[in-house]
């Protein structure tokens, strides 16, 4: 069971209890993965700006303690380096220079502390002829060739929003990286920099892509292939109340399934039958129109047809499968996803509404890291 408690950020939990972070205030995917090392029990103090003060974590800034310092301020700066004197984990989201700029850069800080993993978090990367130029999501997705991948043959690329870039190939693989890197400090002594772009995550998560077009098996028009809907059973279609259902058995034994379930024993053996396929969309789309989504989804309902329904965020929450496992949890005003992945014995927790940006202050920190008080 998700633990939906909202603890003191000093709270013991987590297997990262005990690992200090400490995260310049940005957005997208550098503040989502201190969100998720927020769940998985470490410690982060986020460094915001003083213009922002009294404003209301959103939930890429929830879990974790808000510190407001002008880092011009050579008293502000001085205690933020005495905090990452004593922090495991640096986090930054800015462009290539800009924390060079401030006197946070690498080589300045694992000079103070050796130890110290430096994670930095850009769209192009720290090099490269666009490393140093404004883009979003959609612009780094696109770039890989992920995005031109996605969608239907002869029709737009389709946006994943920005489930593929910011969080999947940027913040998942900078969490990725860190705890890499705190593992291997823990042998060695001594930390690194962990260069995450979301270019290289996303190339990296296309992996499987990559293989298939150097073996012919994946062709470059968009809605041709296995898992872009060229194929007609890994699809979705239509039911006859506007909603629905999504196909995919890739196997021989779960496609005998879906199309005995469908009605359609006459398409039994054609699934590899490229010259049929065109056929067996209109008769597949046929049988879903005939009944509602709510009639297919009894009929489907634990089967191995690899058939499931397109549900929308407030359907999924109550879907059955999902509530059993406490997959989403109410905090109150809101709903949030439960923490994963799941611990046996040291259970994360999910980040709960922090309190207000700038909320707390440098000797609050200090004390809570067991420092020393400074004059």
């Amino acid at each position: 069971m998700p633990d939906t408690s909202t603890p003191s950020p000093a709270a013991a939990y987590g297997p990262l209890h005990g690992v200090r972070v400490i995260e310049l205030a940005g957005i997208g995917p550098a503040p989502f993965a201190a969100t998720l090392l927020t769940e998985l029990g470490a410690d982060v103090i986020r460094v915001d700006k003083p213009a922002t003060v009294g404003t209301q974590p959103d939930w890429l800034t929830r879990g974790r303690r808000s510190v407001a310092l002008d880092l011009k301020n050579p008293d502000d700066h001085a205690g933020l380096l005495e905090l990452l004197d004593s922090a495991h984990v640096f986090i930054e989201g800015y462009r290539p220079g800009v924390t060079e700029r401030l006197g946070l850069g690498p080589d300045a800080l694992l000079a103070r502390n050796p130890a110290l993993v430096y994670g930095r978090m850009t769209g192009w990367g720290q090099d490269g002829p666009w490393s140093r130029t404004a883009g979003h999501d959609i612009n780094y997705v696109a770039i890989t060739g992920a995005l031109g991948a996605i969608g239907r043959e002869d029709g737009p690329p389709q946006v994943p929003l920005n489930l593929v870039g910011d969080f999947g190939g940027g913040a998942l693989y900078l969490v990725v990286g860190i705890l890499a890197a705190l593992h291997e400090a823990r042998d060695s002594g001594k930390g690194q920099v962990v260069d995450c772009a979301i270019v290289d995550g996303v190339a990296s998560l296309s992996a499987m892509m990559w293989s298939m077009i150097s073996r012919k098996e994946w062709g470059e028009p968009r809605g041709t292939n296995m898992l872009d809907t060229g194929r007609p059973w890994y699809d979705v279609y239509e039911t006859s109340d506007g909603g629905w259902f999504s196909v995919g058995p890739i196997e021989a034994q779960f496609y005998a399934r879906l199309v005995e379930l469908l009605g359609l024993p006459e398409w039994a053996d054609a699934q590899n039958d490229a010259s049929r396929w065109p056929q067996m969309r209109a008769a597949f789309a046929t049988a879903f129109a005939s009944r509602t989504r709510a009639e297919w989804e009894q009929v489907f309902d634990g089967t191995d047809a690899c058939a499931a329904p397109v549900l929308s965020w407030s359907e999924a929450r109550a879907h059955p499968h999902l509530a059993a496992r406490e997959v989403f949890v109410d905090l109150g005003e809101e709903v949030a996803p439960a923490p994963a992945p799941r611990f046996s014995r040291t259970p994360g927790r999910v980040a709960g509404m922090g309190p207000a940006v700038g909320s707390s202050t440098l000797a609050q920190v200090r004390e809570a890291w067991g420092l020393a008080t400074a004059d």
